[in-house]
Protein backbone atom coordinates (compact mmCIF):
# COMPACT_ATOMS: atom_id res chain seq x y z
CA UNK A 1 0.00 0.00 0.00
CA UNK A 2 1.41 3.40 -0.99
CA UNK A 3 2.29 5.79 1.81
CA UNK A 4 -0.07 8.73 2.33
CA UNK A 5 0.90 12.02 0.73
CA UNK A 6 1.72 14.75 3.25
CA UNK A 7 1.54 18.47 2.62
CA UNK A 8 3.38 21.16 4.59
CA UNK A 9 2.80 24.88 4.02
CA UNK A 10 5.56 27.08 5.39
CA UNK A 11 9.20 26.24 4.66
CA UNK A 12 10.81 27.94 7.63
CA UNK A 13 12.76 25.96 10.21
CA UNK A 14 9.64 24.21 11.51
CA UNK A 15 7.94 23.47 8.21
CA UNK A 16 11.13 22.25 6.53
CA UNK A 17 11.85 20.04 9.54
CA UNK A 18 8.37 18.52 9.54
CA UNK A 19 8.61 17.84 5.80
CA UNK A 20 11.94 16.10 6.35
CA UNK A 21 10.47 13.91 9.11
CA UNK A 22 7.60 12.75 6.89
CA UNK A 23 9.88 12.12 3.88
CA UNK A 24 12.36 10.11 5.95
CA UNK A 25 9.48 7.86 6.99
CA UNK A 26 8.50 7.06 3.43
CA UNK A 27 5.84 9.66 2.58
CA UNK A 28 5.69 11.70 -0.61
CA UNK A 29 5.78 15.29 0.68
CA UNK A 30 4.77 18.62 -0.86
CA UNK A 31 6.36 21.66 0.78
CA UNK A 32 5.17 25.17 -0.14
CA UNK A 33 6.20 28.68 0.85
CA UNK A 34 5.44 32.18 -0.40
CA UNK A 35 9.11 33.21 -0.20
CA UNK A 36 11.56 31.80 -2.76
CA UNK A 37 14.45 32.41 -0.32
CA UNK A 38 12.76 30.27 2.34
CA UNK A 39 12.22 27.50 -0.18
CA UNK A 40 15.86 27.66 -1.29
CA UNK A 41 17.02 27.41 2.34
CA UNK A 42 14.71 24.45 2.93
CA UNK A 43 15.98 22.61 -0.14
CA UNK A 44 19.62 23.25 0.79
CA UNK A 45 18.91 22.27 4.39
CA UNK A 46 17.40 18.96 3.31
CA UNK A 47 20.38 18.20 1.10
CA UNK A 48 22.82 18.98 3.91
CA UNK A 49 20.80 16.93 6.41
CA UNK A 50 20.82 13.88 4.16
CA UNK A 51 24.56 14.31 3.50
CA UNK A 52 25.15 14.27 7.28
CA UNK A 53 23.08 11.11 7.64
CA UNK A 54 25.23 9.43 4.97
CA UNK A 55 28.49 10.67 6.50
CA UNK A 56 27.45 9.32 9.90
CA UNK A 57 26.46 5.97 8.44
CA UNK A 58 22.81 6.27 9.42
CA UNK A 59 21.61 6.16 5.80
CA UNK A 60 23.05 4.80 2.60
CA UNK A 61 23.53 7.25 -0.28
CA UNK A 62 20.70 5.49 -2.13
CA UNK A 63 18.34 5.82 0.85
CA UNK A 64 19.23 9.50 1.29
CA UNK A 65 18.61 10.17 -2.40
CA UNK A 66 15.24 8.42 -2.09
CA UNK A 67 14.27 10.75 0.78
CA UNK A 68 15.18 13.80 -1.31
CA UNK A 69 13.25 12.40 -4.27
CA UNK A 70 10.10 12.20 -2.12
CA UNK A 71 10.23 15.97 -1.47
CA UNK A 72 8.44 18.26 -3.93
CA UNK A 73 8.88 22.02 -3.56
CA UNK A 74 6.02 24.37 -4.47
CA UNK A 75 7.16 27.99 -4.77
CA UNK A 76 4.10 30.01 -3.82
CA UNK A 77 0.90 29.68 -1.81
CA UNK A 78 -1.71 30.98 -4.24
CA UNK A 79 -4.82 28.84 -4.65
CA UNK A 80 -3.59 27.83 -8.11
CA UNK A 81 -0.25 26.58 -6.81
CA UNK A 82 -1.75 24.95 -3.73
CA UNK A 83 -3.98 22.92 -6.06
CA UNK A 84 -0.99 20.55 -6.16
CA UNK A 85 -1.95 19.60 -2.58
CA UNK A 86 -5.20 17.95 -3.73
CA UNK A 87 -3.84 14.37 -3.22
CA UNK A 88 -2.69 15.05 0.35
CA UNK A 89 -4.17 13.00 3.19
CA UNK A 90 -2.72 15.36 5.80
CA UNK A 91 -1.70 19.00 5.41
CA UNK A 92 0.19 20.76 8.20
CA UNK A 93 0.38 24.54 8.14
CA UNK A 94 3.54 26.03 9.65
CA UNK A 95 3.29 29.66 8.53
CA UNK A 96 3.63 32.90 10.51
CA UNK A 97 2.02 32.85 13.97
CA UNK A 98 -0.91 35.11 13.01
CA UNK A 99 -4.48 33.96 13.41
CA UNK A 100 -5.91 35.67 10.32
CA UNK A 101 -3.15 34.35 8.05
CA UNK A 102 -3.58 30.79 9.29
CA UNK A 103 -7.38 30.99 8.99
CA UNK A 104 -7.14 32.23 5.41
CA UNK A 105 -4.74 29.42 4.48
CA UNK A 106 -6.92 26.73 6.06
CA UNK A 107 -9.97 28.07 4.21
CA UNK A 108 -8.05 27.84 0.94
CA UNK A 109 -6.78 24.33 1.66
CA UNK A 110 -10.26 23.15 2.65
CA UNK A 111 -11.44 23.81 -0.88
CA UNK A 112 -8.55 21.87 -2.41
CA UNK A 113 -7.99 18.65 -0.47
CA UNK A 114 -10.38 15.70 -0.29
CA UNK A 115 -13.22 15.78 2.28
CA UNK A 116 -11.51 13.08 4.35
CA UNK A 117 -8.13 14.86 4.50
CA UNK A 118 -6.91 16.17 7.85
CA UNK A 119 -5.99 19.86 8.19
CA UNK A 120 -3.47 20.43 10.98
CA UNK A 121 -1.83 23.49 12.48
CA UNK A 122 1.66 23.61 13.97
CA UNK A 123 0.71 26.73 15.95
CA UNK A 124 2.57 27.18 19.23
CA UNK A 125 -0.25 28.87 21.11
CA UNK A 126 -3.21 29.98 18.99
CA UNK A 127 -6.69 28.59 19.60
CA UNK A 128 -7.38 25.52 17.46
CA UNK A 129 -11.09 26.24 17.83
CA UNK A 130 -10.53 29.71 16.32
CA UNK A 131 -8.56 28.20 13.44
CA UNK A 132 -11.24 25.58 12.84
CA UNK A 133 -13.93 28.24 13.11
CA UNK A 134 -12.77 29.74 9.84
CA UNK A 135 -13.51 26.47 8.00
CA UNK A 136 -16.80 25.09 6.79
CA UNK A 137 -15.93 21.60 8.01
CA UNK A 138 -14.56 22.33 11.47
CA UNK A 139 -14.33 18.69 12.49
CA UNK A 140 -11.28 18.04 10.29
CA UNK A 141 -8.98 20.67 11.93
CA UNK A 142 -6.55 19.66 14.70
CA UNK A 143 -3.37 21.00 16.29
CA UNK A 144 -0.18 19.01 15.68
CA UNK A 145 2.62 20.93 17.38
CA UNK A 146 6.22 19.89 16.72
CA UNK A 147 9.28 21.38 18.41
CA UNK A 148 12.40 22.81 16.83
CA UNK A 149 14.35 21.09 15.35
CA UNK A 150 11.53 18.77 14.29
CA UNK A 151 13.77 15.92 13.01
CA UNK A 152 15.48 15.74 16.43
CA UNK A 153 12.94 16.69 19.09
CA UNK A 154 10.80 13.68 20.03
CA UNK A 155 7.71 15.40 21.43
CA UNK A 156 4.58 16.31 19.45
CA UNK A 157 1.52 17.86 21.10
CA UNK A 158 -1.82 16.78 19.61
CA UNK A 159 -4.48 19.40 20.29
CA UNK A 160 -8.10 18.76 19.34
CA UNK A 161 -10.51 21.69 19.38
CA UNK A 162 -13.96 21.24 20.86
CA UNK A 163 -15.11 20.85 17.26
CA UNK A 164 -12.47 18.27 16.18
CA UNK A 165 -13.82 14.82 15.31
CA UNK A 166 -12.34 12.02 17.47
CA UNK A 167 -11.20 10.08 14.41
CA UNK A 168 -9.27 13.15 13.18
CA UNK A 169 -7.45 13.35 16.51
CA UNK A 170 -6.71 9.62 16.30
CA UNK A 171 -5.39 9.89 12.74
CA UNK A 172 -3.13 12.85 13.57
CA UNK A 173 -1.77 10.94 16.56
CA UNK A 174 -1.15 7.85 14.43
CA UNK A 175 0.80 9.85 11.84
CA UNK A 176 3.08 11.39 14.48
CA UNK A 177 3.57 8.06 16.24
CA UNK A 178 4.41 6.45 12.90
CA UNK A 179 7.16 9.05 12.54
CA UNK A 180 8.66 7.78 15.83
CA UNK A 181 7.46 10.79 17.81
CA UNK A 182 6.22 10.77 21.39
CA UNK A 183 2.70 12.20 21.35
CA UNK A 184 0.83 13.90 24.17
CA UNK A 185 -2.81 14.96 24.08
CA UNK A 186 -3.19 18.60 25.14
CA UNK A 187 -6.24 20.75 25.77
CA UNK A 188 -6.95 23.71 23.50
CA UNK A 189 -5.72 26.33 25.97
CA UNK A 190 -3.21 29.15 25.32
CA UNK A 191 0.30 27.72 24.97
CA UNK A 192 -0.98 24.14 25.34
CA UNK A 193 1.45 22.27 27.65
CA UNK A 194 5.04 23.10 26.77
CA UNK A 195 4.69 26.76 25.84
CA UNK A 196 2.49 27.37 28.88
CA UNK A 197 5.16 25.86 31.15
CA UNK A 198 7.92 27.75 29.30
CA UNK A 199 6.49 31.24 29.81
CA UNK A 200 7.81 31.61 33.42
CA UNK A 201 11.21 30.26 32.28
CA UNK A 202 11.50 33.18 29.88
CA UNK A 203 9.41 35.72 31.78
CA UNK A 204 11.16 35.53 35.16
CA UNK A 205 14.56 35.52 33.46
CA UNK A 206 13.64 38.66 31.54
CA UNK A 207 12.45 40.31 34.75
CA UNK A 208 15.74 39.45 36.47
CA UNK A 209 17.55 41.10 33.59
CA UNK A 210 15.31 44.18 33.56
CA UNK A 211 15.64 44.61 37.32
CA UNK A 212 19.44 44.44 37.08
CA UNK A 213 19.71 41.34 39.25
CA UNK A 214 22.12 39.69 36.80
CA UNK A 215 23.14 39.82 33.15
CA UNK A 216 22.13 37.38 30.41
CA UNK A 217 25.28 35.28 30.61
CA UNK A 218 25.02 34.85 34.38
CA UNK A 219 21.36 33.86 34.29
CA UNK A 220 22.03 31.40 31.46
CA UNK A 221 25.01 29.96 33.34
CA UNK A 222 22.96 29.54 36.53
CA UNK A 223 20.09 27.73 34.82
CA UNK A 224 22.43 25.46 32.86
CA UNK A 225 24.80 24.68 35.71
CA UNK A 226 22.49 24.70 38.72
CA UNK A 227 19.12 24.19 37.07
CA UNK A 228 20.28 21.44 34.71
CA UNK A 229 18.77 22.97 31.56
CA UNK A 230 20.41 22.22 28.21
CA UNK A 231 20.24 25.91 27.28
CA UNK A 232 19.72 29.06 29.30
CA UNK A 233 16.64 31.20 28.61
CA UNK A 234 18.45 33.92 26.65
CA UNK A 235 20.36 31.38 24.58
CA UNK A 236 17.11 29.58 23.87
CA UNK A 237 15.20 32.74 22.93
CA UNK A 238 18.01 33.67 20.54
CA UNK A 239 17.91 30.14 19.09
CA UNK A 240 14.12 30.13 18.60
CA UNK A 241 14.06 33.70 17.27
CA UNK A 242 12.50 36.68 18.98
CA UNK A 243 9.91 37.05 16.25
CA UNK A 244 8.56 33.60 17.12
CA UNK A 245 9.14 33.67 20.88
CA UNK A 246 7.62 37.12 21.42
CA UNK A 247 4.59 36.23 19.27
CA UNK A 248 3.92 33.16 21.43
CA UNK A 249 4.25 35.22 24.62
CA UNK A 250 1.79 37.81 23.27
CA UNK A 251 -0.60 35.06 22.22
CA UNK A 252 -0.55 33.41 25.65
CA UNK A 253 -0.89 36.81 27.39
CA UNK A 254 -3.90 37.74 25.26
CA UNK A 255 -5.39 34.26 25.51
CA UNK A 256 -5.17 34.37 29.30
CA UNK A 257 -7.07 37.69 29.38
CA UNK A 258 -3.89 39.63 30.22
CA UNK A 259 -2.96 37.64 33.30
CA UNK A 260 0.13 39.54 34.58
CA UNK A 261 2.05 36.26 35.01
CA UNK A 262 2.40 36.13 31.22
CA UNK A 263 3.10 39.82 30.52
CA UNK A 264 5.52 40.30 27.58
CA UNK A 265 8.85 42.04 28.05
CA UNK A 266 9.61 45.50 26.64
CA UNK A 267 13.27 44.47 26.46
CA UNK A 268 12.42 41.64 24.10
CA UNK A 269 10.03 43.84 22.12
CA UNK A 270 12.86 46.33 21.51
CA UNK A 271 15.07 43.52 20.15
CA UNK A 272 12.27 42.57 17.78
CA UNK A 273 11.75 46.17 16.67
CA UNK A 274 15.49 46.54 15.99
CA UNK A 275 15.50 43.40 13.87
CA UNK A 276 17.77 41.62 16.36
CA UNK A 277 15.99 38.29 16.10
CA UNK A 278 18.77 36.10 17.52
CA UNK A 279 20.91 33.57 15.69
CA UNK A 280 18.96 33.92 12.44
CA UNK A 281 19.85 37.63 12.15
CA UNK A 282 23.30 37.48 13.78
CA UNK A 283 22.28 39.46 16.86
CA UNK A 284 19.85 39.01 19.74
CA UNK A 285 20.68 39.08 23.43
CA UNK A 286 24.08 37.90 22.23
CA UNK A 287 26.16 39.04 19.24
CA UNK A 288 26.82 36.13 16.85
CA UNK A 289 29.02 38.10 14.42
Amino acid sequence: MAAATIGVVGAGAMGAGIAQVAAVHGHPVLLADALPAAMARARTGHQKAMAREVDKGRLSREAADAVLARLTYVEGVSAELLAAFAPCDLVIEAIVEKLDAKQALLRTLEGIVAPAAVLASNTSSLSIAALAGACTHKTRVVGVHFFNPAPVMPLVEIIPAISTAPDVTARATAYAAGWKKVTVLASDTPGFIVNRVARPFYGESLRLLEEGVADCATIDWALRTVGGFRMGPFELMDFIGHDVNFAVTRSVFDGMFHDPRYRPSLRQQRLLEAGWLGRKSGRGFYDYA
